[in-house]
């Protein structure tokens, strides 16, 4: 489960930060130091299902106002998959919308 985590938040911080031209964002890159695989590890280790969904949801937000907010078309549903995930109370219930959501910001890129 860490590296959807993961992959939702280089998705995310993607779509919000990285611009034609420069340099692509990179899962080593220092803006990802509270979203790497190690750190999301650690919060399942825990159980930390309230964390995690914090930590997804301020990469999730940042990608739904790079893309013209709830108000648009992408924007809807991903913000209807986000919806989804925070929904879940387990970290079993987690893995379905997890899934969804970052195949969604993959496809969005």
């Amino acid at each position: 489960m860490e590296l959807p985590l993961e992959t939702v938040a280089l998705f995310s911080l993607k779509l919000a930060y990285e611009t034609e031209g420069q340099s692509p964002i990179l899962r080593d890159d220092l803006m990802m130091s509270d979203y790497e695989r190690e750190v999301f590890g650690l919060l399942i280790r825990r159980g930390d299902v309230t964390t995690i969904k914090v930590k997804v949801a301020e990469c999730v937000g940042l990608a739904l106002e790079a893309i013209g907010g709830a108000g648009t078309p992408l924007g809807r549903e991903l913000d209807r998959l986000s919806v989804d995930f925070s929904a879940a109370q387990t970290l079993e219930q987690l893995d379905a919308p997890l899934i969804a959501l970052k195949d969604y910001l993959k496809d969005i890129q």
